[in-house]
């Protein structure tokens, strides 16, 4: 099982362990738009946003693609060599999010804790590394979005009480 450990208490950008063994380079998410990069096994990746869809490229390839069907829901569709995945949040009040292919479930992202941006991840060996690193940079996306909804929300809060 691999381990997803935040670089700093309040970054998106994280390292992926397996035990004591860094299997992945630093996996950083921009503040400033949908686009990261990330380092497995010596090469680079980056991810980055086209429309409503998400891109992982190496090398100038395209290696997958993701994109969100339905705008309201915690729910991507990922294809990756003729594979079709489904990345869906395990309930709306949960942060887990697990991983299918058609009907059969393959694994899980899920926090270590309810504030906490340390994961574990519990996918196929099967998968390439990039694939699931890519997976996990994908459900930071969806905890960044969250963390921005509920920081706004509580903003918002402040500012009726105080004027109120």
């Amino acid at each position: 099982m691999l381990k997803v450990i935040p670089k700093k208490a309040w970054s998106y950008g994280f390292s992926v362990m397996d035990g004591a063994q860094p299997v992945a380079g630093t996996a950083d998410r921009s503040w400033w738009g949908d686009k990261g990069e990330f380092q497995v096994q010596g090469a680079s990746y980056t991810v980055h946003r086209e429309k409503s869809r998400y891109v992982l490229e190496s090398a100038g390839r395209v290696l997958a693609g993701a994109e969100r069907p339905r705008r309201l829901f915690r729910e991507l569709v990922i294809e990756h060599s003729g594979h079709k995945y489904t990345l869906r949040a395990k309930s709306v009040f949960r942060r887990e999010f697990q991983l299918f292919e058609r009907a059969t479930y393959l694994g899980s992202i899920a926090p270590e804790g309810l504030f906490s941006r340390k994961a574990a991840v519990d996918l196929p060996a099967e998968l390439p590394l990039y694939l699931q690193v890519f997976l996990m940079w994908l459900v930071m996306t969806f905890w960044q979005e969250a963390d921005s909804i509920a920081v706004t929300s509580s903003v918002v809060a402040s500012i009726a009480a105080s004027t109120g």
